[in-house]
């Protein structure tokens, strides 16, 4: 058996950076005492979600990987307590700006970055304004306990990212998030937030774990941002599937947590061959998918 013990923290984000890194470092250290191997933060853990404002000013928020506190925090953690941390950061290289995950192994090592594919542009979830399209391609990350697939947020949303991760050999499916209210749909979309994600386990056969934040998010008008007044209410409800898409672990909506899942690596392989998901793929008819399909009705 290849056992592997993931977490997923669910943590409140405040104005000082320096404070979400305490934090940070405090719910990975319980995770870690509680045997955790790989410890899932939430998207930008280290400040307020930035991206719910257009300033130009935060553009002075993104530095190099190697530069990044967030990161320089989990290269010790990692080397310290041995486990893998995904760290999502706002990234600069050169002219470009990137929504990142840095994925450090158990060693302290830096295995490299995934770039978040898809930029999502709603209404104070404004993306586009900081994010250019991550430029990486999906990233599975082989780590000393198992391979990792790791997408940021809205790539959550889209199957492709999974099947493409679940393609490339991973074994578990992780979600570092930032989501909550709905302000202009005026809809609750977490039920359907963790069920497609839950679709995501159940077709690639592969548990799916998502760590989002808590609390509310406020902005207060200034000439930096227009004028803007808003909050986002952000819902937590991370979670922790099995490979059937059922619930396994979840956190409330408005309270801190550590939530943690021991997964049989072995087992979940022969689960997979088993059913011949893979097998029985058609590569070759999925056209569609990437390209934009002819006149495919039958006459």
């Amino acid at each position: 058996m290849r056992n592997i013990t993931v977490a997923a923290i669910q943590m409140r984000c405040v104005p000082d950076p320096a404070e979400n890194l305490r934090t940070a470092e405090r719910l990975v250290r319980q995770a870690a005492g509680q045997g955790a191997q790989v410890v899932l933060l939430p998207e930008l853990f280290e400040r307020e979600y930035f991206c719910q404002q257009r300033r130009y000013d935060f553009y002075a928020y993104a530095t190099p990987t190697d530069e990044n506190p967030a990161v320089q925090m989990g290269i010790r953690l990692a080397r310290e307590l041995h486990i893998v941390l995904p760290i999502s950061f706002f990234e600069r290289d050169c002219n470009n700006f990137y929504n990142t995950v840095a994925c450090i192994d158990a060693d302290g090592t830096l295995l490299g970055t995934y770039r978040k594919t898809h930029i999502p542009d709603d209404h104070y979830y404004q993306e586009k304004f900081y994010f250019t399209p991550g430029d990486t391609g999906f990233r599975v990350f082989r780590t000393k306990f198992g391979c990792i697939g790791v997408g940021i947020c809205w790539d959550q949303w889209f199957p492709e990212t999974a099947r493409s991760m679940a393609l490339l050999g991973a074994e578990l499916l992780l979600y570092p998030t930032a989501i909550g209210s709905e302000p202009i749909l005026e809809c609750d979309s977490m039920p359907h937030w963790q069920r497609c994600m839950q679709g995501h386990a159940a077709a690639n056969l592969m548990p799916v774990i998502a760590a989002n934040r808590i609390g509310t998010e406020a902005v207060l008008p200034c000439p930096e941002n227009g004028g803007q007044r808003s909050e986002l209410c952000f819902y937590g409800s991370s979670f922790l599937t099995d490979e059937t898409g059922a619930l396994l672990q979840c956190a409330p909506r408005d309270a801190e947590a550590v939530l943690l899942q021991t997964y049989d690596l072995d087992a979940l392989l022969e689960s997979r061959s088993s059913w011949g998901l893979f097998r029985d793929r058609r590569p070759e008819y999925y056209g569609a998918i990437t390209h934009r399909a002819q006149d495919s009705l039958t006459r």
